[in-house]
C-alpha cells in the first residue's frame, strides 16, 4: 500500500479546516446545519470564491446554483473535483467540505509539484446534496443532468414554507434558469469525488488503509408517508372513540427495523417525523414520516418499502386513519467507472470498497467517467456530530487526491 504514513506538515489543512470551523454550528444539536442558499451556505460560498480566486481560479456560480473554480479554460476533456458544503441537520463536520478543501488544496500540492496541466482542472461545490432543507437529495447535480424536473424543483419548500425558487432568488441566482445544462456537463471529461468514508468497510478491508477507492453505490430512495385521523383532547377521548394517526406511523418506525431481516443487506430508517398539530395533549390529527430504505437492488428497495407501507396501512385500517404514499427521490444502483477505477487502484494501491451512501458522483456517474476516493473514519459515524477523521488521514487523502489528477490531466 503507498499510503501509510502521513506527509510531516498538516499546517495548510488545519489552516483551510480552520476557517470553516464556525460556520453553520447548530447549537441545538450539536454539529453542523448548513443547507442551500441558507446564511451558513451563502458564507461557505464566499469562503469558497475567496480561496479559489487567491489561487488564481476563475470562480462561475453556474445557472443551479452549484460553484466551479476553474484552472485553465473550461473544455470537453476538464478534469473536475470537488464536493459539497452542506450537511444533514446537526451533522458532522467532514461530510461534503472534506472534499471541497481537499481539492483545493490538491491544486496547490499540484503547483508545488511543477506540475502543468495538459488538461483544464476544476473544483466543483455542487448545491445541497444532503437534501436537508428542500427534502430532495443531490439537487445541484440532479438539476444539471437533468434528472429532476426543474419546474418541480422550483416548487420544493423548506419546512417553514419557503420554495426553492423564492430561496435561490434572494441569494442572487434566477430560478427561472434552473434546469438541464448540457454545457457545463460536456465540459466535464472526468470526475473525481474526495469523500470521507461514512461507515467502516475501509477499516474492514485493511485495518491500515487510510485511503480507498469507491466501486459502487447502492440504490437508495426516500419516501414521504402522511396518515391522517381524527384529532382530539387526549385526556377526553376513549380509545375505543380514537382514530390516532400516531398508531400507524408507529407501525411503520417498528416495521422498518423489522422488516430488514427479510432482506439481507437491507437497510430502512425513520429519522424523521412530524405530528400535527405537534401537542403534548392532543390526538395528532395526522402525522407525515420520511422512510429512507437502501438496498444494492432498486427492486429489492422497492420491495422493502412496500412491505413496510403494508404494515402501516393495516394498522391504519384497525384505526381507522386514511394513508398516502409520496416517493421523494429513488436512485438506482451506480457502478462507477471500471476503468477509472482499476486505473486508479493501480495507481494507488489502495483497497476497493461500495459505499450506502448517496453522492453527486452518484448523479454524474451516467454521464461522465466517474471515480470516488475515500478518507478513513475511524469512527465509522457519519451525519452526526461525532463524525471525524484524522488531520493526518485527510492530508494523506489530499496528496493521493493531487496524484490522482496529476495522472489524469496529463
Amino acid at each position: 500500500m503507498k499510503f501509510g504514513l502521513p506527509p510531516a506538515d498538516g499546517t495548510r489543512f488545519r489552516s483551510a479546516w480552520a476557517d470553516l470551523a464556525g460556520v453553520g454550528r447548530d447549537h441545538r444539536w450539536g454539529g453542523y446545519s448548513r443547507h442551500g442558499f441558507d446564511d451558513a451556505d451563502v458564507q461557505l460560498r464566499q469562503w469558497f470564491t475567496e480561496q479559489a480566486t487567491r489561487r488564481g481560479l476563475d470562480v462561475e456560480n453556474d445557472r443551479n446554483g452549484n460553484v466551479w473554480a476553474w484552472w485553465g479554460e473550461p473544455g470537453p476533456d476538464s478534469v473536475v473535483t470537488g464536493s459539497h458544503l452542506d450537511s444533514v441537520p446537526g451533522g458532522g463536520a467532514f461530510d461534503g467540505p472534506l472534499g471541497v478543501i481537499s481539492g483545493l488544496l490538491a491544486i496547490d500540492e499540484l503547483k508545488l509539484r511543477g506540475v502543468t496541466p495538459a488538461r483544464p482542472v476544476a473544483v466543483a461545490c455542487f448545491l445541497e446534496e444532503e437534501g436537508g432543507r428542500f427534502g430532495l437529495p443531490c439537487l445541484g447535480s440532479r438539476l444539471m443532468t437533468g434528472t429532476v424536473d426543474p419546474d418541480h424543483a422550483r416548487r420544493l419548500h423548506d419546512p417553514d414554507g419557503v420554495s426553492l425558487a423564492d430561496a435561490a432568488k434572494r441569494s442572487g441566482l434566477d430560478p427561472s434558469g434552473m434546469g438541464p445544462d448540457p454545457a457545463r456537463l460536456a465540459s466535464v471529461g472526468t470526475f473525481v469525488e474526495l469523500h470521507i468514508e461514512q461507515g467502516r468497510l475501509l477499516t474492514a478491508a485493511d485495518p491500515a488503509a487510510v485511503v480507498g477507492i469507491g466501486s459502487e453505490i447502492v440504490a437508495h430512495g426516500r419516501w414521504r408517508i402522511t396518515v391522517t385521523g381524527q384529532g382530539n383532547h387526549a385526556g377526553t377521548t376513549r380509545w375505543t372513540d380514537r382514530h390516532d394517526p400516531m398508531i400507524p406511523a408507529a407501525a411503520g418506525v417498528l416495521a422498518a427495523r423489522r422488516e430488514i431481516a427479510n432482506f439481507p443487506g437491507a437497510v430502512a430508517t425513520v429519522g424523521r417525523i412530524h405530528p400535527i398539530p405537534g401537542g403534548t395533549n392532543v390526538i395528532a390529527s395526522s402525522v407525515q414520516f420520511w422512510l429512507d430504505a437502501r438496498h444494492e437492488s432498486a427492486v429489492v428497495t422497492a420491495t422493502l418499502v412496500d412491505a413496510i407501507v403494508s404494515a402501516v396501512r393495516q394498522e391504519a385500517a384497525a384505526e381507522g386513519c386514511a394513508v398516502v404514499v409520496q416517493r421523494e427521490s429513488m436512485s438506482d444502483r451506480v457502478v462507477l467507472d471500471a476503468g477509472l477505477g482499476l486505473q486508479l487502484s493501480a495507481l494507488l494501491d489502495v483497497p476497493v470498497i461500495p459505499t450506502g451512501a448517496g453522492h453527486d458522483a452518484g448523479i454524474l456517474a451516467p454521464h461522465v467517467p466517474t471515480a470516488m476516493l475515500f478518507v478513513r473514519n475511524n469512527s465509522g459515524i457519519s451525519h452526526a456530530p461525532e463524525e471525524h477523521a484524522d488531520v493526518a488521514d485527510c492530508v494523506i487523502g489530499v496528496d493521493a487526491l493531487a496524484d490522482v489528477l496529476e495522472e489524469l490531466v496529463k
